[in-house]
């Protein structure tokens, strides 16, 4: 996958024992961020020695995520997830679940910073948030399960301690 070229190849671990093979994931929403906070908080990372994976190449609009991209996230420290629009992208909602899915296992730890989006709205599902939802129950209707997965998932981030940012 291109993604996966940004900072070397998944299966190339130096240390058989090392259980994640990067340390951050940045988790965005491009039109949101990519051009300021997520890219400035990339080269702070990667300057402190952080190995860090983001889409550098841009997801293709409208097509699952591969299953590469979900097992990067398996193999993830920690991941970050935030932004005003996150929500209408079904690539950052099923990262967030997969996220979410391997924090409840003890795989990675999950620190939210909500970017010019107050957490309240994230975990009442208001404002941009539930209209992006609403807007995917009608898209996913024959698999509403998919959409209360996403759902859960916001909320159980939203009720995470983090980072609340303003756009300043």
């Amino acid at each position: 996958m291109a993604s996966m070229r940004n900072q070397g190849a998944l299966s190339s671990s130096s240390t058989s024992s090392k259980r994640w093979v990067y340390d951050v994931f940045l988790s965005f929403r491009g039109k949101d961020t990519r051009n300021n906070f997520t890219d400035h908080s990339y080269i702070a990372l990667k300057q402190k020695g952080i190995f860090t994976f983001r889409d550098n190449e841009g997801l293709e609009r409208g097509k699952y995520i591969s299953p590469e991209l979900l097992k990067a996230i398996e193999k993830i420290k920690v991941c970050y997830c935030y932004s005003l629009k996150y929500a209408s992208s079904t690539w950052c909602l099923d990262e967030l679940a997969k996220m979410v899915e391997c924090m409840k296992q003890m795989k990675t730890t999950v620190l939210p910073i909500f970017y010019d989006v107050d957490p309240s709205n994230v975990w009442k599902q208001k404002g941009t948030f539930a209209q992006a939802l609403a807007k995917h129950e009608k898209r996913f209707k024959k698999n509403i399960e998919k959409v209360q997965t996403w759902r859960d998932a916001l909320r159980e981030v939203a009720n995470l301690s983090g980072w609340h940012l303003q756009d300043k």
